[in-house]
């Protein structure tokens, strides 16, 4: 008799050390999943926090070169509509003006760096979005074997017990496959 109650007790261990086993596994992927969803709103958070910065310096700089193109043709046009010496001069002064400020950009960034600005902008909106997907990514690869995990014989019946529920994926929002704009 107590051979059977040591093999009872035995068997009753073994299986509540698998339930209690079998739980905080669940508990440890559904940590997991929740935490790289952290990751999924950090990189979000990112993208918010970094495009309009980038975006708004791009602008800038662009500016500047564009008021300093736009100086240059008002004062052609000035000059080129001037009627008297005084016209004449006070158009060519502000076309020299202006060209003198396009000499010392040139001298200083003698690419004209604006090539160069949309190009990093370019790069920094395409890493952040490379930083999204790949956590996305992440993400669904832990649901997913979270998700077949619960579903297996005999976890799912722990699963069941404990209240496990699936988990959903990153799934893309209608409309998502067009890109979206950037505009300078």
């Amino acid at each position: 008799m107590n051979k059977y109650l040591a093999i009872i007790l035995g068997a009753v261990l073994l299986i509540g050390a698998w339930v209690f086993g079998t739980y905080n596994n669940l508990v440890s992927q559904t940590t997991g999943i929740d935490g790289q969803w952290a990751q999924v709103e950090t990189q979000y958070q990112r993208r918010f926090d970094l495009i309009p910065n980038l975006v708004a310096s791009t602008q800038g700089f662009l500016k500047q070169e564009k008021t300093i193109f736009e100086e240059i043709a008002k004062a052609r046009t000035q000059y080129a509509g001037a009627k008297t010496i005084d016209e004449k001069a006070q158009a060519a002064t502000g076309l020299e003006s202006a060209l003198g400020r396009l000499l010392v950009i040139v001298e200083n960034y003698p690419n004209l760096k604006s090539n160069e600005t949309v190009a990093k902008l370019m790069d920094e909106l395409a890493g952040t979005e490379n930083r999204i997907n790949v956590e996305r990514r992440r993400f669904n690869e832990l649901s997913q074997n979270y998700n077949a995990t619960i579903k297996r014989v005999p976890t799912n019946m722990v699963a069941g017990m404990f209240g496990f529920k699936e988990r959903a994926y990153f799934k893309a929002v209608e409309g998502s496959e067009k890109a979206p704009k950037v505009t300078l």
